[in-house]
């Protein structure tokens, strides 16, 4: 049973005013305001913006790096971004590996040496919030292969390059993703041999999906190589290949090509889908299956004829979250569940103190008059949700962003009704989207409008069993809703309405 939004606000407030008084009495006057007066902040989403604006006030000019449409996960910085940035007095990310790995170098590459650069979430539970694990499973039937790096990089901002450097097999290899608006980036192409462009980085305990796709049937043998890691050479048999004798095949559920900078070594690491437990198994004893099941076809669209001529057969382990999907272990949409919201305010006050003193006064009195509004929040949020039925409290995305709402306010998350872009799914695909839908019992399903436009078959398997296509915010705004406090209630009221509560 779940703790009531009060006793959690109560506790939290406790917790995360004592410790912001403290870390304020370190902190105080270590730092000043600009010269105008105005406390320049760069934030790296909107909402972070929106949160600072209701703590900062006319005390600061707040800038958002991902604009309000864009997705954290995926925007990639401006030259403009750049000169904002380095501009700023006080730079305030979301942290957990939010951000598109890009963001987090510009910030650091271009913020002044002096100026705080603070990842909200990181330090959150000291502010009276809760971080919990992401949970990723999308019950596809391959492997959900993709890559991750462990242990320090020697520095924010710093990152590992991953290379392919030799294959051998009867076809080619592309190792690509494809962004939200469905544009695809190849990492890595075998077509023309390896060189500096089959490489791609990633940061320090991070982990990202991507597509594998083969364009014959048989086995395959492919070197991989990380700065600082060594490197491993990874077996895969595709399209009904027999595996090398011995050692573990893994042909479905969850895994990654892990990089170890502390061992300095490559492996496969898979979690049990059952257990959740993860093994690690040295490239040398493993074999990642590509079963005959994962045969697509090049898509029509040009943006992809580097896979090969439109309707030629290939063999894809699919990357099947939208976008670049960077992320580590831990949930970093914490802002989904309202007291997390309250934490990151009382963050944001002490930050704000420490870099502009003599505001103090100012952002006391307005953080405290937003925490009273969040705090109805929180429970306006708990009372709509708990209008509806048990049996309806199931919630399928396009996106793995509501954790933290399902945590707090007694949801499930049911999974991710993810579309491949650009692709049309076979008659089998969408079937089993209709029978998840079907086995679920929902009565609708849920996107965000800025993946709308990449939700053409779950609109149409949704019409086809009878179920609704609403509308939920996670990573951004947009021109109805720019603000933290409308972006939850109308979330509330959407689910409330469309699952079979009653908005309150």
């Amino acid at each position: 049973m779940r703790t009531s939004p009060e006793l959690r606000r109560r506790t939290r407030n406790a917790v995360g005013v004592s410790l912001a008084a403290a870390l304020l009495a370190g902190c105080a006057g270590s730092r000043t305001g600009s010269d105008n007066g105005e406390l320049k902040v760069s934030t790296t989403t909107a909402i972070i913006a929106d949160l600072v604006r209701r703590v900062g006030g006319d005390r600061v000019d707040v800038t958002s790096i991902v604009p309000q449409h864009g997705d954290p996960h995926s925007y990639e910085p401006s030259p403009g971004d750049a000169a904002t940035v380095a501009r700023a007095d006080l730079v305030l990310s979301n942290g957990l590996l939010l951000e598109e790995p890009g963001i987090t170098k510009m910030v650091h590459s271009n913020a002044r040496a002096d100026v705080p650069k603070v990842e909200i979430s990181e330090k959150l539970e000291e502010y009276g919030g809760t971080v919990i694990k992401l949970e990723e499973d999308l019950g596809l039937d391959v492997l959900w292969l993709g890559w991750a790096v462990e242990g320090d990089l020697g520095g924010a901002g710093a990152q590992m390059r991953i290379s392919a450097t030799d294959l051998e097999g009867p076809g080619d290899l592309h190792v690509y993703l494809t962004d939200t608006l469905g544009n695809p980036q190849s990492s890595i192409d075998s077509t023309d041999g390896f060189d500096e462009n089959d490489s791609f980085e990633l940061p320090a305990e991070a982990h990202t999906h991507v597509n594998w796709a083969f364009t014959e049937p048989g086995m395959y043998r492919l070197t991989v190589e990380g700065s600082g890691a060594g490197s491993g050479t990874l077996t895969f048999t595709v399209g009904g290949a027999a595996p090398k004798g011995g050692g573990a095949v893994l042909d479905d559920g969850h895994a990654d090509v892990a990089f170890d900078t502390e061992q300095h070594k490559v492996s496969v690491r898979s979690d049990d889908p059952a257990t959740g437990k993860r093994t690690y198994h040295s490239t040398d004893e493993v074999t990642l299956n590509v079963p005959d099941r994962a045969k697509e076809e090049v898509p029509e669209e040009g943006a992809y004829g580097f896979l090969g001529a439109p309707g030629a057969d290939l063999w894809v382990l699919p990357q099947a979250v939208l976008g670049k999907h960077v992320h580590g272990d831990l949930d970093p949409h914490a802002w989904e569940d309202v007291a997390n919201a309250e934490a990151y305010v009382r963050r944001i006050e002490a930050e704000l103190t420490a870099a502009d003193p003599a505001g103090k006064a100012t952002y006391e009195k307005n953080a405290a008059a937003y925490l009273k509004t969040l705090g109805a929040l929180d429970q306006e949020v708990a009372d709509t949700l708990a209008t509806i039925p048990e049996e309806n409290r199931r919630l399928i995305t396009t996106h793995d962003a509501f954790g933290y709402l399902a945590n707090a306010y007694g949801m499930e998350v049911a999974g991710f009704v993810v579309p491949v872009p650009n692709q049309e799914p076979s008659a089998a695909e969408v079937e089993e989207l209709g029978t998840t839908i079907r086995e679920k019992n929902v009565p609708a399903v849920f996107l965000e409008p800025n993946l709308a436009a990449r939700a053409d078959v779950l609109r149409r398997v949704a019409e086809d069993e009878d179920v609704r296509v609403c509308t939920i915010y996670g990573d951004s705004f947009d021109d109805k809703v720019h603000d933290y406090v409308a972006m939850m209630r109308h979330n509330a009221t959407e689910l409330a309405k469309c699952l079979g509560g009653g908005a309150t």
